[in-house]
Protein backbone atom coordinates (compact mmCIF):
# COMPACT_ATOMS: atom_id res chain seq x y z
CA UNK A 1 0.00 0.00 0.00
CA UNK A 2 0.80 3.26 -0.62
CA UNK A 3 -0.56 6.57 1.17
CA UNK A 4 -0.84 9.67 0.04
CA UNK A 5 -1.48 12.23 2.57
CA UNK A 6 -3.32 15.51 2.07
CA UNK A 7 -4.96 17.22 4.77
CA UNK A 8 -8.73 17.01 4.97
CA UNK A 9 -10.55 19.66 5.49
CA UNK A 10 -14.53 19.02 5.24
CA UNK A 11 -16.55 21.64 3.13
CA UNK A 12 -13.59 22.93 0.84
CA UNK A 13 -14.28 25.41 -2.09
CA UNK A 14 -12.69 25.56 -5.25
CA UNK A 15 -11.25 28.62 -4.27
CA UNK A 16 -9.66 27.29 -1.38
CA UNK A 17 -7.98 24.20 -3.03
CA UNK A 18 -6.68 26.19 -6.07
CA UNK A 19 -9.46 24.46 -8.19
CA UNK A 20 -11.89 27.25 -10.03
CA UNK A 21 -14.68 24.60 -11.68
CA UNK A 22 -17.82 26.57 -13.41
CA UNK A 23 -20.59 25.08 -11.10
CA UNK A 24 -19.26 23.55 -8.10
CA UNK A 25 -20.10 26.73 -6.02
CA UNK A 26 -23.42 25.70 -6.27
CA UNK A 27 -23.87 21.92 -5.56
CA UNK A 28 -27.15 20.25 -5.04
CA UNK A 29 -27.55 19.49 -1.09
CA UNK A 30 -28.59 16.34 0.35
CA UNK A 31 -28.22 15.97 4.10
CA UNK A 32 -26.07 13.21 4.75
CA UNK A 33 -24.99 11.87 8.31
CA UNK A 34 -22.86 8.44 8.40
CA UNK A 35 -23.11 5.68 10.52
CA UNK A 36 -22.90 6.13 14.26
CA UNK A 37 -22.39 9.72 13.61
CA UNK A 38 -18.73 8.96 12.42
CA UNK A 39 -16.56 12.28 10.63
CA UNK A 40 -13.76 9.48 9.11
CA UNK A 41 -15.11 7.43 6.31
CA UNK A 42 -13.20 4.78 4.41
CA UNK A 43 -14.24 5.56 1.07
CA UNK A 44 -13.05 2.78 -2.11
CA UNK A 45 -13.16 4.51 -5.08
CA UNK A 46 -13.67 2.64 -8.24
CA UNK A 47 -13.31 5.61 -10.44
CA UNK A 48 -12.70 9.47 -10.31
CA UNK A 49 -16.01 9.73 -12.34
CA UNK A 50 -17.88 7.99 -9.65
CA UNK A 51 -16.53 9.48 -6.66
CA UNK A 52 -16.71 13.18 -7.43
CA UNK A 53 -20.55 13.39 -6.73
CA UNK A 54 -20.09 11.59 -3.83
CA UNK A 55 -17.38 13.28 -2.23
CA UNK A 56 -18.42 16.40 -3.08
CA UNK A 57 -21.82 15.61 -1.14
CA UNK A 58 -19.46 14.14 2.11
CA UNK A 59 -17.50 17.50 2.15
CA UNK A 60 -20.43 19.68 2.64
CA UNK A 61 -21.59 17.83 4.99
CA UNK A 62 -18.86 18.07 7.30
CA UNK A 63 -17.16 14.40 6.81
CA UNK A 64 -13.70 14.10 5.60
CA UNK A 65 -13.20 10.62 3.61
CA UNK A 66 -10.12 8.89 2.74
CA UNK A 67 -9.76 7.74 -0.92
CA UNK A 68 -9.21 4.02 -1.10
CA UNK A 69 -8.49 3.19 -4.42
CA UNK A 70 -8.25 -1.07 -4.66
CA UNK A 71 -9.29 -1.97 -8.14
CA UNK A 72 -7.20 -5.02 -9.41
CA UNK A 73 -9.87 -6.40 -11.69
CA UNK A 74 -9.38 -3.29 -14.46
CA UNK A 75 -7.55 -4.88 -17.72
CA UNK A 76 -5.32 -3.55 -19.43
CA UNK A 77 -2.91 -2.20 -16.99
CA UNK A 78 -2.64 1.17 -18.86
CA UNK A 79 -6.25 1.36 -18.31
CA UNK A 80 -5.84 0.88 -14.60
CA UNK A 81 -3.01 3.47 -14.42
CA UNK A 82 -4.95 5.92 -16.37
CA UNK A 83 -8.02 5.59 -13.56
CA UNK A 84 -5.66 5.44 -10.71
CA UNK A 85 -4.18 8.86 -12.29
CA UNK A 86 -7.17 10.45 -12.50
CA UNK A 87 -8.33 9.30 -8.60
CA UNK A 88 -5.11 10.50 -7.39
CA UNK A 89 -5.18 14.02 -9.43
CA UNK A 90 -9.32 14.54 -8.25
CA UNK A 91 -7.86 13.53 -4.60
CA UNK A 92 -4.83 16.03 -4.58
CA UNK A 93 -7.19 19.03 -6.01
CA UNK A 94 -9.62 18.98 -2.70
CA UNK A 95 -6.43 18.43 -0.45
CA UNK A 96 -8.06 14.56 0.70
CA UNK A 97 -5.17 11.53 1.79
CA UNK A 98 -5.73 8.71 -0.77
CA UNK A 99 -4.38 5.20 -0.25
CA UNK A 100 -3.20 3.31 -3.20
CA UNK A 101 -3.60 -0.19 -3.15
CA UNK A 102 -2.09 -3.09 -5.13
CA UNK A 103 -2.39 -4.47 -8.44
CA UNK A 104 -3.06 -7.63 -7.67
CA UNK A 105 -4.20 -8.68 -10.66
CA UNK A 106 -3.11 -13.02 -10.17
CA UNK A 107 -5.12 -12.68 -7.02
CA UNK A 108 -8.27 -11.31 -8.90
CA UNK A 109 -8.11 -13.92 -11.25
CA UNK A 110 -7.84 -16.51 -9.05
CA UNK A 111 -11.10 -15.35 -7.17
CA UNK A 112 -12.96 -15.30 -10.16
CA UNK A 113 -11.37 -18.83 -11.47
CA UNK A 114 -14.48 -20.59 -13.13
CA UNK A 115 -16.85 -17.39 -13.67
CA UNK A 116 -15.72 -16.16 -16.56
CA UNK A 117 -18.93 -16.96 -18.58
CA UNK A 118 -21.38 -15.37 -16.14
CA UNK A 119 -23.21 -12.23 -17.47
CA UNK A 120 -22.24 -9.08 -16.14
CA UNK A 121 -24.22 -8.42 -12.97
CA UNK A 122 -23.97 -12.18 -11.87
CA UNK A 123 -21.35 -13.99 -9.73
CA UNK A 124 -18.62 -13.02 -11.78
CA UNK A 125 -19.61 -9.39 -10.18
CA UNK A 126 -20.54 -10.58 -6.54
CA UNK A 127 -17.04 -12.29 -6.15
CA UNK A 128 -15.08 -9.29 -7.68
CA UNK A 129 -16.82 -6.90 -5.11
CA UNK A 130 -16.38 -9.13 -2.25
CA UNK A 131 -12.65 -9.30 -3.00
CA UNK A 132 -12.69 -5.58 -3.48
CA UNK A 133 -14.50 -4.63 -0.35
CA UNK A 134 -13.00 -7.51 1.45
CA UNK A 135 -9.56 -5.57 1.80
CA UNK A 136 -11.33 -2.04 1.86
CA UNK A 137 -12.70 -3.42 5.52
CA UNK A 138 -9.02 -4.87 6.18
CA UNK A 139 -7.68 -1.67 5.95
CA UNK A 140 -10.25 0.22 7.67
CA UNK A 141 -10.22 -2.01 10.51
CA UNK A 142 -6.16 -1.81 10.94
CA UNK A 143 -6.27 2.02 10.23
CA UNK A 144 -9.05 2.97 13.35
CA UNK A 145 -12.18 3.42 10.84
CA UNK A 146 -15.07 2.28 11.80
CA UNK A 147 -17.44 3.10 8.93
CA UNK A 148 -16.29 2.21 4.71
CA UNK A 149 -18.48 2.92 1.94
CA UNK A 150 -17.89 2.42 -2.05
CA UNK A 151 -18.57 4.31 -4.84
CA UNK A 152 -19.67 1.13 -7.19
CA UNK A 153 -23.15 1.82 -5.36
CA UNK A 154 -23.34 4.82 -7.61
CA UNK A 155 -23.42 3.27 -10.95
CA UNK A 156 -26.35 1.88 -12.54
CA UNK A 157 -24.73 -0.52 -14.05
CA UNK A 158 -23.84 -2.20 -11.04
CA UNK A 159 -26.42 -4.71 -9.23
CA UNK A 160 -27.20 -2.64 -5.89
CA UNK A 161 -27.51 -5.42 -3.63
CA UNK A 162 -24.30 -7.53 -4.65
CA UNK A 163 -22.46 -4.21 -3.74
CA UNK A 164 -24.48 -4.20 -0.02
CA UNK A 165 -24.27 -7.98 0.44
CA UNK A 166 -20.81 -7.97 -0.58
CA UNK A 167 -19.76 -4.64 2.03
CA UNK A 168 -22.01 -6.25 4.75
CA UNK A 169 -19.81 -9.50 4.60
CA UNK A 170 -16.66 -7.43 4.50
CA UNK A 171 -17.45 -5.94 7.69
CA UNK A 172 -18.70 -8.39 9.46
CA UNK A 173 -15.09 -9.90 9.84
CA UNK A 174 -14.16 -6.67 11.76
CA UNK A 175 -16.10 -6.16 15.11
CA UNK A 176 -17.47 -2.92 15.34
CA UNK A 177 -16.81 -1.93 11.89
CA UNK A 178 -20.03 -0.97 9.30
CA UNK A 179 -20.79 -0.62 5.88
CA UNK A 180 -22.41 2.71 4.80
CA UNK A 181 -25.61 1.56 2.45
CA UNK A 182 -25.95 4.69 1.05
CA UNK A 183 -27.72 4.67 -2.16
CA UNK A 184 -25.49 7.51 -3.78
CA UNK A 185 -27.89 7.20 -6.87
CA UNK A 186 -30.09 9.57 -5.18
CA UNK A 187 -30.13 13.07 -4.38
CA UNK A 188 -29.26 14.16 -7.25
CA UNK A 189 -26.06 12.67 -7.36
CA UNK A 190 -26.11 11.18 -10.54
CA UNK A 191 -27.55 14.07 -12.17
CA UNK A 192 -24.01 15.48 -10.19
CA UNK A 193 -22.28 12.87 -11.16
CA UNK A 194 -21.88 13.91 -14.96
CA UNK A 195 -21.86 17.77 -14.29
CA UNK A 196 -18.77 16.78 -12.40
CA UNK A 197 -17.03 14.68 -15.44
CA UNK A 198 -17.53 17.30 -17.58
CA UNK A 199 -16.19 20.25 -15.19
CA UNK A 200 -13.34 18.23 -14.12
CA UNK A 201 -12.31 16.70 -17.28
CA UNK A 202 -12.35 13.47 -16.16
CA UNK A 203 -11.40 10.45 -18.07
CA UNK A 204 -14.40 8.55 -18.46
CA UNK A 205 -14.11 5.03 -19.41
CA UNK A 206 -16.37 3.31 -21.42
CA UNK A 207 -16.50 -0.20 -19.90
CA UNK A 208 -16.65 -1.60 -16.24
CA UNK A 209 -13.08 -2.52 -15.71
CA UNK A 210 -12.27 -6.45 -16.40
CA UNK A 211 -11.93 -8.00 -19.55
CA UNK A 212 -15.21 -9.98 -19.18
CA UNK A 213 -17.05 -6.38 -19.47
CA UNK A 214 -14.87 -5.26 -22.23
CA UNK A 215 -15.77 -8.58 -24.17
CA UNK A 216 -19.50 -7.11 -23.91
CA UNK A 217 -18.84 -3.77 -24.28
CA UNK A 218 -20.15 -1.82 -27.28
CA UNK A 219 -16.79 0.00 -27.14
CA UNK A 220 -14.50 -2.76 -26.82
CA UNK A 221 -12.71 -1.83 -30.32
CA UNK A 222 -11.41 1.28 -28.81
CA UNK A 223 -11.43 1.97 -24.97
CA UNK A 224 -8.10 4.08 -24.06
Amino acid sequence: MHEMNFICRSAQTPAETGQVFDGLMNPPTMPLQAPGGAKEVLLHACCAPCSGAIIECMLANGLCPTVFYYNPNIYPYEEYARRKAESIRHAAALQLPFVDGDYDRDTWQEQIRGLENEPERGRRCLSCFRMRLAETAHYAHAHGFSVFATTLASSRWKNLQQITVAGQHAASLHPGLVFWTQNWRRGGLSMRRSKLIREYGFYSQRYCGCEYSLRTSPFKTSHT
